[in-house]
């Protein structure tokens, strides 16, 4: 029986990490167009306009999928099916009043912020049509998190799979004709500016029309799921009832802390690129100049690093609600095992990755943005790179501490090494000058000061001790061969077939390269393979290729 829920554990962090590669694969498709569109000016505003964004989320449902998930899972797990079902309503009140205060302050103090805080002015345009989406993700959060509570990551799946598809259509569209409309409205040196603002302004309407789409889908199948509720619902008998009062408490004291530590935790970007700024404009850069700066840091660099953050950021939210039923009835073993299982999963893909972008940035970046030059972005990449493994395993070890009700502890964590990183960025822009590679460079810092603590956190909380073997050696060792063989295949088909052959033949080696050392090391096993999808399928294949005994 404990199997069969490690295998669930494992199939629906699965599903859900392929769901974020999917979408995150989706969402670098129609980012080359846009990007290509919109130009590095727009990317500016674009990328500058998303930091807000991305705060005001933090402040109103960036916690609201894991603290539901994590106080629904908590009374599935004992059959309270009822109190689950308050949950649900406590987290849709506090969704529509956070949400709709937020909304509200980001679109009307839209001009405040563009102009005096970000010294950006005209980002605002793009910063109102985002504005509604903030009500829109605060309700997709509690219909998520309410889902992954009962065990099934596949509405969750299925609703950023839409809403990612709808976002690009919409996107692409919106940048092209906005775009003309912004030149239009201006003339001589203005008009390219006003161009790029509208574009980016257009580009925002497809998150807008992303999110309602798959908040219509969750919407419909919870209408559909309610007379299975209902029938749990009327079985739950046994079990006191929890008030109003009693579950806004509880659901307060679970979403402050993490809306805490997610804000300290990502806080960071908008600090970073308001520090930025203003450094840059009282050293007399052009804004012009910084804004294409920061442009290429949001459209290439943020866009490659997101891909196997997002597949962190799932294994965490598949985590949670199986640790806290795990914390409920299990042992601290089995909660060590599925911290080690998460931890392991999430390094065999972030630490290639990182390898990837360190070896073949300039090449990958010319593939996919080839009206560009990727130059600044591609050693943005090369000098970041590293910074991924620490913010994946990071993303782990939070949901890790929060799940074992520890909740201050990754706040505290998140604040202390904010503070260290913004030290660390002012030396690097003010005394080293090293502009934009600054924010990279003191990224590395911030993701890795989060890890060193939060490890030291889970020791003293459950007495965990990271494994290494499993976990870093042998993905590091079978990066290093991916990556020597991943650029001799390059440089061959470079040879005769032109640069942008030989990267995709590079990757399809670094693919196949990667996953038969981690076989052939033991990375991984038989049956941690055979409850991934198609786990039987592939096991049947390695066995035909001897790769299995």
């Amino acid at each position: 029986m404990a199997k069969k829920k490690e295998n669930s554990f494992l199939m629906q962090g699965a599903i859900l990490a392929a769901t974020a590669l999917i979408t995150k694969i989706i969402g670098l498709a129609y980012r080359i167009p846009v990007t290509n569109i919109m130009g590095a000016e727009g990317n500016g505003y674009y990328g500058m306009v998303f930091q807000v964004y991305n705060l005001a989320l933090m402040l109103t449902s960036y916690s609201l999928p894991m603290a539901v998930s994590k106080l629904v899972s908590a009374r599935v797990a004992t059959g309270q099916y009822k109190n689950a079902y308050r949950v649900y309503k406590g987290a849709m009140t506090f969704a529509i009043v956070a949400g709709g205060l937020v909304t509200a302050i980001v679109f009307f103090g839209a001009g405040f912020i563009a102009a005096d805080i970000m010294k950006v002015d005209l980002s605002v345009y793009a910063l109102r049509v985002l504005a509604p989406c903030i009500l829109i993700v605060a309700f997709l959060g509690v219909f998520r998190g309410f889902f992954q509570g009962f065990g099934t990551m596949i509405p969750t799946a299925v609703s950023q799979t839409l809403e990612q598809i709808v976002n690009a259509i919409v996107s692409i569209v919106g940048a092209y004709m906005l775009m003309k409309v912004g030149q239009n409205m201006a003339s001589g040196a203005d008009k390219k500016s006003y161009g790029a603002a509208y574009a980016a302004a257009g580009a925002t309407l497809g998150t807008v029309a992303g999110a309602l789409m798959a908040l219509l889908f969750l919407v419909a199948l919870f209408g559909a799921y309610k007379k299975t509720l209902k029938r749990q619902m009327k079985r739950d008998t046994g079990h006191r009832k929890e008030s109003g009062r009693h579950i806004c408490k509880v659901l307060l004291f679970t979403i402050a802390p993490v809306i805490l530590s997610a804000t300290v935790y990502n806080i960071s970007n908008l600090l970073d690129q308001a520090v930025f700024t203003n450094i840059m404009a009282i050293q007399g850069v052009p804004k012009k100049e910084y804004t294409e700066l920061l442009g290429m840091f949001s459209g290439q660099y943020d866009t490659m690093t997101n891909i196997p953050l997002s597949v962190a950021s799932a294994l965490a939210a598949s985590f949670m609600p199986s640790l806290v039923a795990t914390i409920q009835t299990g042992s601290r073993k089995q909660i060590h095992n599925k911290i080690e299982v998460v931890s392991r999963f999430n390094m065999i893909i972030a630490i290639p990755c990182a390898a990837g972008f360190i070896t073949l940035a300039k090449p990958i970046l010319d593939l996919l943005y080839f009206t560009q030059d990727n130059t600044i972005p591609a050693l943005l990449l090369q000098i970041g790179g590293i910074s991924v493994v620490f913010f994946c395993l990071s993303t782990v070890t939070n949901a890790a501490l929060q799940g074992m009700d520890h909740m201050s502890k990754p706040v505290k964590n998140a604040a202390i090494s904010l503070v260290i990183h913004l030290i660390a960025l002012y030396i690097m822009l003010v005394a080293f000058k090293w502009s934009i590679y600054s924010i990279v460079a003191s990224k590395i810092i911030f993701a890795g000061a989060i890890c060193i603590l939060n490890a030291r956190d889970l020791r003293t909380a459950c007495g965990y001790v990271q494994e290494y073997r499993k976990t870093f050696v042998i993905p590091t060792i079978s990066s290093i061969i991916m990556s020597i063989i991943a650029l001799l295949v390059h440089l061959l088909f470079e040879l005769f077939a032109g640069a942008r052959i030989a990267t995709v033949f590079a990757l399809i080696a670094a693919v196949v390269v990667y996953f038969i050392c981690l076989i052939l090391l033991r990375g991984v096993t038989e049956e941690e393979l055979i409850t991934l999808p198609k786990g039987r399928t592939i096991i049947n294949m390695l066995y035909k290729f001897h790769l299995l005994h």
